[in-house]
């Protein structure tokens, strides 16, 4: 009698977890329960000849937003290393304003659809500090690996003749899963020396 009253007891137990996990489910995806998913699924492979499927969301405009991704197990690595000073940290962290999405260069402007790079004297008075701090500041980190100088081949009023970058395995303004070609290129012997080797994860 006992083990009967257990068992029906253990059996409305999972039937209530069941239908709290299938409520869950229809909560997550907007009143459609799983069941009804894997139908839907399996009804578009098999119109597909039987290959899997996925779906996806279609981007909203807030997609469009830009923003820069720090590697928190990167740079976690590195500050354990003590690699950083203080002023340092402080300077990567006022121009993440100024860099552009993809191509990771430090530019006068992010919104701008055909942006350039901006001088040291220029990123000086945007972020309020003195230009030899700047320089001395940007010298350290094109030192440590941080930060890439590299020649543009273009002078005049709306260009530059050089151009700052961010090494993309510390401070990223894309889609990590799709970096920048060139940007690999300029930071491709920094990225193998050992300290940067070791990194935890690296994506470039």
């Amino acid at each position: 009698m006992v083990d009967k009253a257990l068992q029906s007891a253990e059996n409305k137990a999972r039937l209530r977890d069941f239908e709290n996990e299938r409520e869950k489910s229809k909560n997550d995806f907007y009143g459609v329960d799983q069941e009804e998913i894997d139908q839907a699924i399996q009804t578009v492979s098999k119109a597909a000849g039987g290959k899997e499927v996925y779906f996806g969301i279609k981007k909203s405009p807030k997609s469009k937003v830009k923003f820069v991704q720090i590697n928190q197990l990167n740079l976690g690595y590195l500050m354990e290393k003590e690699y950083f000073k203080n002023e340092e940290m402080k300077f990567l962290f006022r121009i993440m304003p100024y860099i552009a999405f993809r191509s990771n260069c430090i530019v006068d402007d992010v919104t701008k659809k055909n942006a350039i790079p901006i001088t040291q004297a220029e990123l000086a008075k945007k972020i309020g500090s003195s230009q030899p701090t700047v320089n001395r500041l940007i010298k350290q980190l094109i030192d440590k690996g941080i930060i890439a100088k590299a020649e543009t081949g273009r002078e005049g009023v709306s260009a530059r003749s050089y151009a700052l970058f961010l090494n993309p395995n510390i401070i990223y303004s894309g889609d990590r899963d799709d970096v920048n070609e060139t940007l690999q290129m300029i930071f491709k012997k920094i990225n193998i020396k050992p300290l940067f080797k070791n990194l935890p994860e690296k994506i470039c």
